[in-house]
C-alpha cells in the first residue's frame, strides 16, 4: 500500500539557538513540562534502542520515571531482553516524540543498574497489583499461553495477600548518562531546526545541525 501521501507541515514557533539553556538536561526539563502541560497523553513514554552483542537492534517504549543530572532513569525486569543486551553493549538510546507539539528529543548514553535501594524506593510506590505483576512476568521469555499468566497473577496474589510485596531481586532500574542529547523542532518545508549538546571534560557545547 503506498502511504507516500500522508504528509504535514511543521508550523510551530522556530527554535533559536539563543533559545537554549546552557544545561541539555534543564533544556529537557523545559519542554518535558511544557509536553505535559499539553495533556500529551503519556508525555514520559521514550523509546529505549539496545544493541545486543552481535549486532542486532532491537526498540521497545518504556517510561521515563525520573531524571536529574546524573541522567534519565527507568524501570524493568532485569532478566528481559532489553536488561541483556545492555549488559553486553551499555550505549543505548532514548528518544521522545511530541508530535503535537512538532518535537523530539533524542538522548545518547551510557546505562547502568541503579542500587537496589533505589528501586526498592520506587518499587513501593507502584500500586499493589503492579508491584505483583512484577513478580509474574518473565520478560521477554515465550510462554505457552495468557491463561498461564493470569493463573500464575492469581497464585502471587495469594501468595502476597498480607503484608507489604517485596522488592524482586530480578526488578530493578537503569540510569541513561547522557553523552549527547538533540533537540528537534519540526518547521515549514521539511526545515526543521536541530541542536545538538555533547559533553566533553564536563562541560556541554550546542551546535546546530542540517535537517
Amino acid at each position: 500500500m503506498d502511504i507516500g501521501h500522508f504528509r504535514r507541515e511543521y508550523l510551530k514557533s522556530g527554535l533559536e539557538q539563543g533559545d537554549l539553556l546552557a544545561d541539555p538536561v534543564e533544556q529537557f526539563s523545559l519542554w518535558f513540562n511544557q509536553a505535559k502541560d499539553t495533556d500529551i497523553p503519556d508525555p514520559n513514554a521514550m523509546v529505549l534502542a539496545t544493541v545486543s552483542g552481535d549486532g542486532q537492534p532491537s526498540q521497545r517504549t518504556v517510561l521515563l520515571k525520573y531524571y536529574d543530572a546524573s541522567g534519565f532513569v527507568f524501570f524493568t525486569n532485569q532478566k528481559s531482553r532489553k536488561a541483556r543486551e545492555i549488559e553486553e553493549n551499555p550505549k543505548v538510546n532514548l528518544h521522545f516524540v511530541w508530535l503535537e507539539l512538532g518535537r523530539q528529543i533524542s538522548i545518547a548514553g551510557i546505562a547502568s543498574p541503579i542500587t537496589p535501594a533505589e528501586s526498592a524506593r520506587y518499587f513501593m510506590t507502584r500500586p499493589r497489583n503492579s508491584q505483583i505483576a512484577a513478580w509474574v512476568s518473565n520478560q521477554s521469555r515465550r510462554i505457552s499461553s495468557r491463561q498461564f499468566l493470569l493463573q500464575t497473577f492469581q497464585e502471587m496474589k495469594q501468595k502476597f495477600a498480607n503484608g507489604d510485596i517485596p522488592l524482586p531481586s530480578f526488578w530493578g532500574g537503569y540510569r541513561v548518562n547522557p553523552s549527547s542529547i538533540e533537540f528537534w523542532q519540526g518547521r515549514e518545508n521539511r526545515l526543521h531546526d536541530r541542536f545538538l549538546y555533547t559533553s566533553s571534560a564536563g562541560t556541554w557545547k550546542v551546535e546546530r545541525l542540517a535537517p
